[in-house]
C-alpha cells in the first residue's frame, strides 16, 4: 500500500507499507525532503514498524518524533536530526493515505455548483444543507459559488450581534443580518463586491489536521489561482490570505459529527469601505488591515490588482479548481432547495438564531 501527502508550501511525503495482524509492516518512507543525517530515514521506518494500523495521526506522528528523539539521545545517528519541508506529522498523513483511512484531492470528484443569485439567509442556509448531505451520504464532495442581490451582513456563529453590528446603518442601508452556521468574522456583501465560495469535503480530507492546516491545506488552490491572475498572495495567520497592500480574503469552518467539512472563504472584490464602517463596529477597528485608513475609500484588492470584472474573476477561479481536481457540474435538488427554504423559515430568519450571542 503507498500513501503520498505533499506539505503545502513544502515538500513530498511518500509511505510505502504492509499491515499483517492489524500491525504495519515493510515500511518505507521517501520524497523530496531533506533530512540530515542519512540514517534516520531507516529509524523512521523502525518508528512506525509494529505500531497498529489503526493508530490515528497524532499516535502515528508521536511514533516518529519519539523514535528520532531516542535515536539522538542514545547515539544511534550521527548527530542531531533535521527534517526539512516536512515532519512528523505529515509522515503519519501519509501512513494514514496508504492504509485507506485519509483520502487525497485525486480520490474524489468534486460537484460544482453556479446556481445564480440566491436571497442571503438561503445562502447560508445552503451551507448546512449541503454538509449534511454530504454526512448523510447523499451528496459528493462539493464546491459552491455564491451570488446574490441583496446587501447582506454575515456575522459568524459566535459573534456577539450588538459588537459586531450598528442597527442604524443597517436600517439605512437596508441591509440583511445573516448568522451563519461557522466560526470567524463578519462579512459585508453587496452585489459584485465579493468573490465568496462553500466548499464541502468529507473529514477525510483533512484526516488528523489541525483547523489551523486545513485551512492551509484548503486553500492551497486559492493562493495558486490567484498568483494565476498576477496578485502575490500569502496566508496570514491561521485564516486570512493577504497581499503587500493588505487582506485580501478570510476563511471559516464548521466540522459536522458526521464527518463533513464545511469551508468558506470571501475575498473582497470592490467593497465600500465607508457603508461597512456605518454598517459594522468592529470595521471601524479593522479598516487598517484591509489596506484602507480612511472613510469613503474602497476595498478592491481583486478589482485593483487583477484588472478584471467580478465575473471574469470566478469563472477564473472555477477553471482554476477544475484544471486541478476531478470536478463535473452539478445542479441543486429539489429537496435540497426544499430543505434550505424551510431552515430560512425555522432558523436562519429567527430571532433567536440572529440574536443567539446578544
Amino acid at each position: 500500500m503507498r500513501g503520498e501527502y505533499k506539505v503545502p508550501g513544502g515538500k513530498l511525503v511518500a509511505v510505502e507499507l504492509e499491515v499483517a495482524e492489524d500491525r504495519l509492516t515493510r515500511v518505507s518512507v521517501s520524497g523530496d525532503f531533506f533530512l540530515e543525517p542519512d540514517d534516520a530515514l531507516e529509524v523512521i521506518d523502525r518508528a512506525l514498524t509494529g505500531v497498529s494500523a489503526s493508530a490515528g495521526t497524532s499516535e502515528l506522528a508521536r511514533q516518529v518524533s519519539d523514535g528520532l528523539e531516542r535515536a539522538e539521545r542514545e547515539g544511534v545517528v550521527a548527530g542531531p536530526v533535521a527534517m526539512v519541508g516536512f515532519d512528523a506529522w505529515a509522515v503519519a498523513v501519509a501512513v494514514r493515505r496508504a492504509l485507506g483511512l485519509a483520502t487525497t484531492w485525486e480520490d474524489h470528484t468534486f460537484e460544482v455548483l453556479r446556481p445564480g443569485p440566491l436571497p442571503p439567509r438561503h445562502l447560508a442556509a445552503l451551507d448546512q444543507v449541503l454538509t449534511e448531505e454530504l454526512a448523510a451520504g447523499r451528496r459528493g464532495p462539493t464546491l459552491r459559488f455564491w451570488e446574490w442581490d441583496e446587501r447582506a451582513v454575515f456575522i459568524g456563529s459566535f459573534q456577539s450581534y450588538r459588537n459586531e453590528i450598528d442597527d442604524d446603518g443597517v436600517a439605512e442601508h437596508d441591509v440583511t443580518v445573516v448568522r451563519r452556521i461557522s466560526g470567524g468574522g463578519a462579512m459585508f456583501m453587496e452585489a459584485g463586491n465579493c468573490v465568496t465560495f462553500s466548499l464541502v469535503v468529507p473529514g477525510s480530507l483533512v484526516d488528523g489536521m489541525s483547523f489551523e492546516q486545513s485551512y492551509a491545506f484548503l486553500d492551497a488552490w486559492v493562493l495558486e489561482a490567484l498568483g494565476e491572475l498576477g496578485v502575490e498572495a500569502h496566508f496570514s495567520g491561521m485564516n486570512d490570505v493577504a497581499s503587500p497592500a493588505g487582506k485580501i480574503a478570510g476563511s471559516a469552518q464548521k466540522r459536522l459529527a458526521g464527518g463533513a467539512v464545511l469551508h468558506h472563504m470571501t475575498m473582497a472584490y470592490d467593497i465600500d469601505a465607508d457603508k461597512m464602517m456605518q454598517v459594522l463596529r468592529i470595521g471601524r477597528e479593522k479598516m487598517s488591515d484591509k489596506g484602507t485608513r480612511s472613510a469613503n475609500k474602497r476595498v478592491d484588492p481583486l478589482r485593483s490588482q487583477t484588472g478584471m470584472s467580478r465575473e471574469d474573476v470566478v469563472d477564473a477561479f472555477a477553471t482554476s479548481f477544475a484544471a486541478r481536481y476531478r470536478t463535473k457540474d452539478s445542479e441543486l435538488r429539489p429537496e435540497e432547495s426544499e430543505r434550505a427554504e424551510e431552515l430560512v423559515r425555522s432558523k436562519f430568519s429567527a430571532v433567536e438564531w440572529i440574536h443567539r450571542v446578544p
